[in-house]
This record gives C-alpha cells, structure tokens and sequence, in this order.
C-alpha cells in the first residue's frame, strides 16, 4: 500500500483489506470476553465480529457491518457505567467498520488494548499491543499501526 492510496481515502485491494480485517477482527475478538463478564447477554459486538467475518467471506454486504458497527457502539454507550466493556464494545465497533473503511483498524486494536488494560492493568495493556504488532503481517503494519507501535 502507498501513501497515495491513504491520501486518497481509498480502501486497499481487497486481499489486503480482508486481511486487515481479520486482523482487527482478531484484536476485538480477543477483548470480547471482557464485555461479556460485565454485560451478560448482550451479544452485540460478538455479533459485529461475526459480520465482518460474513463480509470477509464474500457472505453479507458491508452496508450490514454499518448496522453491526452501529449496534456494537450502541452496546458501548449503554455500558457506560464499566469503562473496559465500553472498550471492548468500541473494539468490535471499530472492527466491523472496517469493511467499510480500512483506516478503522488502528482505533479497533487501540480500544481492545485499552479494554485489556482497563480491566487488567498497564503491563497486560503492553503485552495486548505487542501480541497485535507481532500478529500483523509487517507489510500491513503501516496501516494497523500508523504512527507505529
């Protein structure tokens, strides 16, 4: 990916983009259960994660990441009162949306990191942020982590 394709707002080809999103799927996935120890039952952003996976298989449009994108934050405001599952809430939101534009997927790791941390401190904040630098094909780093790790 060059710089002149994220001047242009424009999304990668799509094998780069389904990659991201995987990736960005994977970083939500993995502060999921946070969410779901301190919201039982509210299967939102699980849900958001499983679109983004349909829309990567070619299975739903992304105008149906919108509506689970749009869920997933909705799940966010309502659990307001447990900051680490408005994080993890805003993780999957941020992941799904990533169908719709690729530049989502540096905000859907940074909520999943802050979710970790939130919930289990600084250092496993650290560690969730190298297991998402590590899992990142280098030559999609420059997306997920625009200015880095």
């Amino acid at each position: 990916m060059t710089g002149d394709t994220k001047e242009k707002w424009a999304n990668p080809e799509p094998p780069i983009h389904h990659a991201i999103a995987e990736w960005a799927a994977e970083c939500a996935e993995r502060a999921l259960p946070i969410f779901e120890e301190l919201r039982p039952g509210d299967d939102r952003p699980r849900a958001a994660i499983a679109a983004l996976r349909a829309w990567v298989r070619g299975e739903i449009p992304m105008t149906e990441c919108r509506t689970a994108a749009f869920a997933s934050h909705a799940a966010a405001r309502e659990a307001a009162e447990d900051p680490a599952a408005v994080a993890a809430a805003r993780a999957a939101g941020q992941a799904v949306a990533v169908a719709h534009m690729f530049d989502h997927s540096p905000h859907a790791a940074t909520y999943a990191a802050k979710a970790v941390g939130l919930s289990r401190g600084d250092a496993e904040r650290a560690a969730e942020r190298t297991w998402q630098w590590e899992h990142l094909a280098p030559e999609l780093r420059e997306i997920g982590f625009p200015r880095g790790l």
